[in-house]
């Protein structure tokens, strides 16, 4: 269990929350970028270990909270054709388009197949040649290596009944525009440690020093997460502006080199969508022209679908750091995971899921 057991001891844990304790000396707003650190922290009670001068606030780092809603739709059309098998990651079938989801879908007779890698979904169009396999390709710089490899398999194989749905989201441009926005709260940055496993983290000193924010990239156990909190509480009383590398058990500066290069080839930089947030400018990847045979959109012509989001749901100010679950009207009540309003309460990296699970209510009400 190295690099597991270790990095939850609880005393050293606490060593480390003592050490922020004595290090901060004024309030700072802290933003945990990745969904799947939201978890952590909520699920070990980190928020409420910390001094009340650190608050952390939920970035929109969780790729299926972000998956705009008429991209899901465009998913419940191709998913419902008799001719196609569809296949996605499990927690996207209960994400909910307009009228239904996925799970709906499967239930009505689709061929909705839960998968654990696209290369799974490139096998299921080899032994299918009769049928169109589409692969819903969602995710952060994560995920796109193995979905590029995807398509580059089904070309090496010659495979005509193979496409991909993408939904590829860049983590620097989300930054930017957070910390663009004329609400912006957030002080300093936890860095996600897996994207920057495979990107590196050279993308992001030249944001750290626009906006003067520091940033610290950091793992998803509670040593890892309270160390990044304590690199930018030094950085913000010291009033010093870097990027910190405290997972560098994972992370190098420049990065998985042949999976960014891998990358590049299949994919070009987009504007892309974002659920509850809008248009954010170069913050996506879509397939090259030359894949263009790979894109699910235009193989099935489903072109523009115009869509309107629940009214209650503030999924967008939560993705933004600019409100709690908890806040909500809705939360735990008309919006539950068998309920869902939005995405964040049904995805595994969901803030309002966290909140739900782990029984997270507002501290004032305590």
């Amino acid at each position: 269990m190295k690099y597991v057991t270790e990095y939850r001891d609880a005393s050293l844990v606490r060593s480390v929350i003592d050490e922020i304790t004595r290090t901060v000396s004024r309030p700072w707003t802290l933003m945990e970028i990745c969904g799947g650190q939201t978890h952590a922290i909520v699920r070990h009670g980190i928020d409420q270990l910390l001094p009340p001068e650190i608050e952390l606030v939920h970035g929109p780092g969780c790729p299926v909270c972000v998956t705009p809603l008429e991209l899901i739709d465009r998913a419940l059309i191709i998913a419902s054709r008799t001719d196609v098998i569809f296949c996605s990651y499990g927690d996207m079938l209960r994400v909910p388009g307009s009228g239904r989801d996925l799970f709906s879908v499967k239930a009505q007779g689709g061929d909705v197949r839960v998968v654990y890698s696209p290369l799974d979904a490139v096998k299921l169009a080899q032994k299918h040649p009769e049928k169109q396999v589409v692969f819903f390709a969602i995710g952060f710089e994560t995920t796109a290596p193995a979905n590029v490899m995807s398509v580059l398999q089904a070309q090496r194989l010659g495979l005509q009944n193979y496409s991909i749905l993408v939904s590829q989201v860049r983590v620097p441009p989300a930054i930017r525009a957070i910390l663009s926005s004329p609400t912006n709260r957030v002080q300093g940055f936890l860095l996600a440690g897996h994207v920057c496993a495979v990107m590196g983290y050279w993308e992001y000193p030249p944001l750290a020093d626009e906006f003067k924010v520091p940033m610290s990239i950091t793992g998803f156990e509670p040593l890892d997460i309270v160390q990044g909190i304590l690199t930018n509480v030094r950085q913000l009383e010291a009033g010093q502006v870097d990027v910190q590398n405290a997972y560098t058990r994972a992370v190098t500066r420049e990065g998985n080199q042949v999976a960014q290069k891998s990358i590049d080839k299949v994919f070009m930089e987009c504007d892309r969508k974002w659920r509850g947030i809008g248009t954010i400018l170069v913050s996506g990847w879509c397939l090259r022209p030359e894949f263009d045979r790979f894109k699910a959109e235009k193989r099935f012509d489903v072109g523009e679908i115009h869509t309107e989001e629940s009214l209650v749901c503030i999924a967008g100010q939560i993705l933004q750091g600019l409100k709690k679950p908890h806040d909500c009207p809705a939360f735990g009540t008309e919006c539950t995971p068998e309920n869902p309003l939005g995405a964040t309460m049904v995805s595994s990296e969901g803030a309002c899921a966290a909140y739900y699970r782990y029984g997270r209510v507002s501290l004032q009400n305590d």
